[in-house]
């Protein structure tokens, strides 16, 4: 409950609705927060002193960098100190941990994946969270900007939104299992859905990632490559760093794509400049 309550002041604090999907660097900023990416091998540090600052681990992926963000913003709402998160297991249990840690990680879940926001995701598509597939649950974390295996332990312990059988079901389809089903072949890159039902203003993601948008968008083809098309849409390969516009002509369907340099180490605020300002 605190980290939810924590949540819904934070966003209400940098003027956000408390339903739909947010960058996590944009709030930090709101929060006169800064972030920074390092190539470190860690998942993230706070710094309290003298000025707040987060440190994420470039070599994460992207969901993971996005979480730990968040994870460490909780950190600063809390008041907490200075810390550092070293590489966690994704399996470790709550009861191993320091509560200042379970309390970043909740404000973390809810600040992402508002439950508002999932429940209006899953009307939107017509979808019973105990019903839906690995499929359906891969768009909307993307559409939250988090894992899959995040979203699915989030609906299952913080919001009780699906049972422990569909968690367990859920849980054993791997990202890479879905991505190699959607593609019929085994790829290494990252993989982004962005349906029909999206709703995020932005969307981030790195060069040479892939991208499947809906049928009929309008892109630009110097940032994004056509690769081919597929049964839900249209697969895209991100070329060039910057901001571009994607837009379903004759339809309020549209969004930001926000492509960064893979890796990139930086200033977050930075990340789609092709030249590195810092400070």
């Amino acid at each position: 409950m605190q980290g939810m309550q924590a949540s819904i002041t934070a966003r209400t604090k940098a003027g956000l609705d408390l339903q739909s999907p947010t960058c996590i660097y944009g709030l930090c900023e709101a929060h006169n927060v800064n972030v920074r990416f390092n190539d470190i091998n860690m998942e993230g540090m706070y710094d309290r002193q003298p000025k707040p600052r987060i440190h994420v681990s470039a070599l994460r992926p992207p969901a993971r960098r996005a979480f730990t963000c968040a994870h460490e913003l909780g950190h600063h709402v809390f008041g907490h100190g200075s810390t550092i998160d070293e590489l966690r297991d994704d399996h470790a249990q709550n009861a191993d941990r320091p509560p200042n840690e379970v309390l970043a990680d909740s404000f973390a879940a809810f600040v992402l994946m508002p439950t508002l926001g999932l429940r209006e995701a899953f009307v939107k598509r017509g979808l019973d969270p105990n019903k839906a597939s690995a499929l359906d649950m891969y768009a909307i974390a993307c559409n939250f900007g988090v894992g899959q295996a995040t979203l699915v332990n989030h609906l299952a312990y913080g919001i009780g939104m699906i049972s422990p059988v569909q968690r367990a079901q859920l849980g054993r389809i791997t990202p890479k299992m879905i991505r190699t089903e959607l593609l019929g072949q085994v790829v290494s890159e990252p993989l982004t859905i962005a349906d029909q039902h999206w709703n995020s203003p932005t969307l981030d993601m790195e060069q040479s990632a892939l991208l499947m948008l809906p049928s009929g968008v309008v892109v630009d083809t110097a940032m994004l490559m056509p690769e081919r098309d597929l049964a839900g849409g249209r697969l895209f390969r991100a070329m060039k760093v910057g901001i571009t516009r994607v837009v379903i002509p004759g339809s309020s369907w549209a969004t930001y794509v926000r492509i960064a340099r893979r890796q990139y180490v930086g200033l977050a605020r930075f990340r789609h400049l092709e030249e590195t300002a810092d400070d």
